[in-house]
């Protein structure tokens, strides 16, 4: 496997460093039969890595004007809250391992995710990795979120390094859009099923991360 010389990591967060987005599915879910309506997997799954701002917009069109954008995050929010204070967040196989190959190799990583910073936080706390990550760019850190560059590049900013000298880690879709509008060089870590979209625009893809973590250590073997 064959990576491009890099000085930094970029992480998605929810998917491909915690396993979120099994527990927003099901809130999600349960929020929309609350108010009447049917919310299938599936389309939730097309819907994996959206920010807020294209959530609210595929739900209304799915749903008419008639739905309440604001009723279903106050639900949504609520059951979900509810789960994870109970269940916790699982953190996904291969994170510790790599962070702490990144650590010992001296190279920089962030998150970049479109969730708002609040959120990420949250999500980080309920998965006790808080500790983890220093530096987390959000949605409400750049004027557009993925699959715009805005994040990405606003990530290599606050890393120091130019785009094309950091590794974009993803999980969706959304996010790999994101990381080719960037001029990033993108690793697939899949969360859900993998869509020939995916495979076309990613430039790597992994089974996990532990795969990412002995490519870096054979890079200095």
């Amino acid at each position: 496997m064959m990576l491009p010389e890099f000085n930094a990591v970029i992480f998605d967060m929810d998917g491909l460093i915690l396993d979120t987005e099994s527990s927003y599915f099901v809130a999600w879910q349960k929020a929309a039969e609350i108010m009447g309506y049917t919310l299938s997997h599936e389309f939730c799954v097309a819907l994996s890595g959206s920010s807020f701002a294209m959530l609210e917009k595929e739900l209304t069109v799915f749903f008419g004007k008639a739905f309440s954008f604001q009723r279903f995050c106050e639900l949504s929010t609520e059951l979900w809250r509810n789960h994870v204070e109970e269940n916790g967040i699982a953190v996904k196989f291969g994170v510790k391992e790599l962070l702490f190959t990144l650590k010992k190799e001296n190279i920089t990583y962030c998150l970049a995710t479109n969730s708002p910073e609040k959120s990420a936080r949250e999500c980080l706390q309920y998965a006790n990795i808080d500790n983890l990550f220093e530096l987390v760019i959000c949605r409400d850190h750049v004027e557009t979120p993925k699959p715009a560059a805005d994040l990405f590049l606003r990530a290599a900013e606050v890393l120091g390094q130019p785009i094309d000298k950091c590794l974009v880690v993803e999980d969706s879709y959304i996010g790999l859009l994101a990381a080719q509008n960037a001029g990033a060089f993108s690793i697939l870590v899949p969360s859900l099923a993998v869509t020939e979209d995916m495979q076309r625009i990613a430039n790597v893809v992994m089974d996990d991360l532990s795969f990412l973590s002995n490519a870096i250590k054979n890079l200095n073997n």
